[in-house]
């Protein structure tokens, strides 16, 4: 975004962290580099956890700088204060995220250099003058910014506050409490109560095979009934006793916006939300798409005239457009009122020039998604003739479908991708044969078929996005001006998935997402008001207050407070009986050399039980290690355990890829602290190998 600025005001000489030129210095933040401090900068007393400590609420909330990019803001802090520099253009995203991000270097660095606003949506040339032809004055975005400080606040507050709430209430491992992540794990929780009360019933149809078409009864749960209709059908005559003939218009796709092509990713490759989000992200860095982080389906409509030269560049990049035609109705997917933070994801012409059958798979497998995508979207519609026809024979109601495709439209550039993927399109096409109301037809052939009810499915990635997109939507719905409606942002929910994952919360079953039996139990545990969506909704309805100044931030934030003040006391003198909230349910093998709790096995790897603690522990000794492998050997208990206690293990057996024989020798553990624990090979003779 720096750079498509910078071009646009003739900063071009690159510096440190920053572009230059023109009268212009132009430079960057990278996400978040200011965030609010952790408790401990409050108080030393907070880094221990105490019940009697809750809930802690500052009184004057402090910051700090991210480790990882505060050369970044050091950077923006010279900037700031460098006298050549008389004003300031905040020039982050359109939204309340955006300024948040600005506000707080901005105050941080001490600075008090008037501020004027940028406010585009779209990295056009076009869109980026007109919008520096207009900047407007830093405060009439004084409210948005006062919102989005009132939501990170009120986040912090939640997160501290109930996480320490229920890890103290349980004295077991951290229990992660959060507004997005414990309702997301109370929609898996209920999907697995609505499969576990399920009841099977069977039922029963009788299909007749007639010339030219199938017709199918209504379910029957009595098999003795299903079968005297069956017999009763027999070469029995069919009369036709209703057509209704519809002609149905599918309009083109609309583009994806982040969560909609991350559910895509997932149907048609498998991909979590979070391995799209990175291939994206790479993708977003080698210019081949633009911003990832979107929750638009639409582009601004500066950038319909560029559309018709961007669409032939990709369709010549596309294998499977090779010989298709390909018309651009630009209107189609050009709206500026729908557009918020950043348009709709799309390829960029860089698509042109760049050799994609170098790239990683993943990535090319979603850049010729994206591609598709527009491609459809600009696409005429495709439309078809649906005949639905009702049948009486032997005393039963029968029914039959079919439908003509009478133009393929956008449908003939979608189906010729899914056939290179050797994917089958969702639809089929079946021809009816003419049939009028009151016509008779000759009996055939009558079949017993027999099934059963089946229990909602369990989520997948797919599903949970739009789960997730869609939670509390009735409450969402009156808030017509909201900046984010549902659980989480699209650049959020990917990373929530995630963590539930990683906490234990919930495991991976191939493409399932299933709650553990750790998951569950916390979501028990937790009040309505945390496991509910509702409250989203309700914090959104009063952020949105915030930002038209008819509700003060101080009140906002009050309400909050006296939410967590009430929850903490109902939960004192509260005993809790054992359960899988204070209990790892894993087998110890020993204790962690880097914080001294019990390091547990699990499937993958054998881990210290503050893995994912805050401040995480990180140590890990995994099973499929490449040293182990190496040699042939598998990382054992036996082993894992003896490492842990004495840092070094007899082992025999292991392989010498170079002379191919096999020998035995003591291996010996190096932990540096970082990701990985690395291991040396030490003989009697002291001779040493890696």
């Amino acid at each position: 975004m720096a750079r498509a600025i910078a071009l646009v005001l003739g900063a071009s000489e690159k510096r440190d962290g920053y572009l230059e030129g023109n009268g212009w210095l132009v430079s960057w933040c990278i996400g978040h580099l200011v965030e609010l401090a952790p408790t401990d900068a409050y108080d030393p007393k907070y880094s221990k956890w105490n019940y009697a400590d809750l809930p802690i609420v500052p009184s004057e909330w402090q910051y700090q700088v991210l480790p990882d990019t505060k050369k970044q803001f050091d950077t923006l802090d010279g900037l700031m204060k460098d006298s050549r520099v008389k004003s300031i253009v905040c020039a982050t995203d359109a939204g309340r995220e955006g300024e948040l991000i600005f506000r707080l270097v901005y105050h941080l660095c001490g600075c008090t250099k008037p501020v004027k606003r940028l406010w585009i949506s779209s990295m056009e040339e076009a869109a980026i003058r007109k919008g520096f032809d207009n900047l407007l004055d830093s405060a009439n975005y004084d409210n948005l910014y006062v919102a989005a400080l009132c939501r990170a606040k009120a986040d912090w507050l939640v997160g501290i506050n109930g996480t320490r709430l229920f890890t103290t209430l349980y004295k077991g491992k951290t229990l992660n409490v959060g507004r997005v992540q414990t309702p997301t794990l109370a929609l898996l929780m209920e999907r697995e109560a609505a499969i576990s009360s399920f009841k099977k019933e069977k039922f029963y149809t009788v299909e007749l095979k007639l010339e030219g078409l199938t017709a199918v009864s209504k379910r029957i749960k009595s098999k003795t009934e299903a079968e005297k209709l069956r017999r009763a059908c027999l070469g029995t005559s069919v009369t036709v006793t209703g057509v209704k003939q519809m002609e149905r218009t599918e309009r083109p796709p609309k583009l994806y916006d982040l969560t909609t092509l991350q559910r895509e990713a997932n149907r048609l490759f498998g991909y979590t939300a979070q391995e799209t989000l990175d291939y994206l992200q790479s993708l977003y860095e080698k210019r081949l798409t633009t911003y990832p982080r979107t929750d638009s389906r639409y582009l601004t409509d500066d950038t319909a005239d560029s559309l018709p030269a961007l669409c032939q560049t990709v369709a010549g990049a596309l294998p499977c457009m090779e010989g298709l035609a390909f018309p651009v109705n630009a209107a189609q997917v050009s709206d500026s009122s729908k557009v918020t933070d950043h348009h709709a994801i799309i390829p960029t012409a860089e698509i042109a020039g760049t050799d994609l059958a170098a790239l990683p798979t993943g990535e090319r497998n979603v850049l010729y998604m994206i591609a598709v995508r527009l491609m459809c979207a600009v696409g005429e519609p495709h439309t078809y003739a649906e005949t639905a026809v009702t049948l009486e024979c032997g005393g039963g109601s029968f029914t039959a479908g079919g439908r003509t495709e009478t133009a393929m439209g956008w449908k003939e550039t979608e189906r010729a991708y899914l056939a290179s993927l050797k994917k089958a399109p969702k639809e089929a096409s079946s021809t009816l044969p003419e049939l009028a109301e009151g016509q008779t037809l000759a009996g055939g052939d009558a079949l017993l078929k027999s099934g059963t009810t089946t229990p909602p499915p369990r989520f997948n990635e797919d599903t949970l996005l739009s789960a997730m997109e869609h939670a509390s939507a009735e409450d969402f719905a009156k808030l017509e001006d909201a900046e984010r409606k549902g659980l989480g942002t699209p650049a959020t929910r990917a990373s929530v998935i995630e963590k539930l994952v990683r906490s234990g919360y919930v495991e991976r079953d191939g493409r399932q997402l299933i709650p553990t039996e750790k998951g569950l139990a916390l979501c028990w545990a937790m009040p309505d008001q945390l496991k509910s969506a509702k409250l989203t909704a309700e914090w959104e309805e009063r952020l949105g207050a915030v930002e038209l100044g008819e509700l003060a931030p101080e009140d906002f934030m009050a309400g909050i407070v006296d939410m967590l003040t009430n929850l903490v006391k109902s939960y004192a003198n509260v005993a809790v009986a054992s359960s899988a909230l204070s209990r790892s349910g894993r087998t110890v093998v020993g204790k962690c050399p880097r914080c001294g709790k019990n390091v547990v096995e699990g499937k993958k790897s054998f881990f210290c039980e503050g893995y994912y603690d805050t401040p995480p522990c990180g140590f890990a000794l995994w099973k499929n290690n490449r040293f182990f492998a190496s040699k042939r050997k598998e990382l054992t208990r036996k082993v894992a355990a003896a490492l842990l206690k004495n840092g070094r293990a007899a082992v025999s057996g292991l392989f010498s890829e170079k002379k191919g024989i096999f020998y035995n020798a003591t291996v010996v553990m190096v932990d540096d602290g970082g990701k990985y624990v690395h291991f040396e090979l030490e003989f009697n003779d002291r001779r040493k190998g890696s």
